[in-house]
């Protein structure tokens, strides 16, 4: 996107906007929240601490903290994702911020925050140089910047293989090459005195069989909605039996039960 014109990526992100608003992410994402926790328990974060929550979608990770006495900061480009979670943090009567902010221009000062994070959610902005350079921009010196991020070669990778051909918009980058551990260093490397990459496994467990949880993604998880929406229904069906397919291969569970690991990168820096 290096060259691209800025009505050229104004389009982007409005094609973004539209997949991300598809579904319901929040309902989906409670689904997801054990390895949530573990990814955000790992970080150790000291309360009174600032934190930015960039690409926060309904607020999952930053409620886990804002509950610890972190002062939070969550940002979205969806405006549907930021009200979803500014109702859950007045219904836990928590002092969460949300915002509905682009990660490629983060509307903060210059270290601002003490950690920023991002969740499975930064890696799917169009211009992933300009979201690593904001990240490292609005980051104090010594702060915490830390992502999980699905890798290529993984169970997730694998699923957007099969349904990005239908939904990905022309010209952006692969959003799971922010899971391989070269590309993550020339990217953020620069601006770090350590960096931390380990692959780790995320966990999606589901009281349903794989064809019901194709069905739970094809419903409320936005790129699987919209992959599904834009075929007829020969290539609906095809789609499905794809991905039902993917799923009962890597499903460690009994019959009527899901459960597959997903791997992921787990990218945890020290800001210079």
């Amino acid at each position: 996107m290096t060259n691209a014109t800025t009505g050229e990526v104004e389009s982007l992100k409005a094609k973004l906007k539209t997949i991300w608003t598809a579904g319901d992410y929040d309902r989906f994402s409670r689904l997801m929240e054990g390895s949530a926790r573990e990814f955000y328990e790992r970080l150790s974060i000291t309360p009174g601490s600032q934190l930015l929550d960039v690409a926060c979608g309904s607020g999952q990770l930053a409620l886990m903290a804002a509950k610890d006495g972190i002062e939070v900061t969550g940002v979205d480009l969806v405006g549907n994702l930021v009200d979803r979670a500014r109702a859950r943090a007045q219904a836990e009567r928590l002092p969460a911020r949300f915002k509905e902010a682009d990660a490629e221009a983060l509307p903060f000062e210059d270290a601002s925050f003490d950690i920023v994070v991002s969740l499975i959610g930064a890696m799917f902005a169009s211009q992933p140089q300009m979201v690593a350079q904001e990240m490292l921009r609005v980051c104090a010196p010594g702060g915490t910047i830390a992502m999980a991020n699905w890798t290529p070669q993984g169970f997730i990778g694998q699923m957007f293989k099969a349904v990005s051909k239908f939904i990905a918009p022309s010209g952006m980058p692969s959003p799971v090459l922010w899971g391989d551990e070269t590309t993550v260093r020339e990217r953020l490397g620069h601006g770090l005195s350590e960096l931390s990459l380990t692959k780790r496994q995320y966990l999606f467990s589901y009281p349903f069989s794989p064809s019901e949880v194709v069905e739970f993604f094809r419903l409320y998880y936005g790129p699987t909605n919209r992959a599904f929406a834009s075929l007829d229904a020969e290539g609906q069906a095809q789609l499905r039996h794809e991905l039902e397919a993917l799923w009962t291969a890597h499903n460690r569970a009994g019959a009527g039960c899901t459960t597959v690991f997903a791997e992921y990168l787990e990218v945890i820096g020290i800001r210079v």
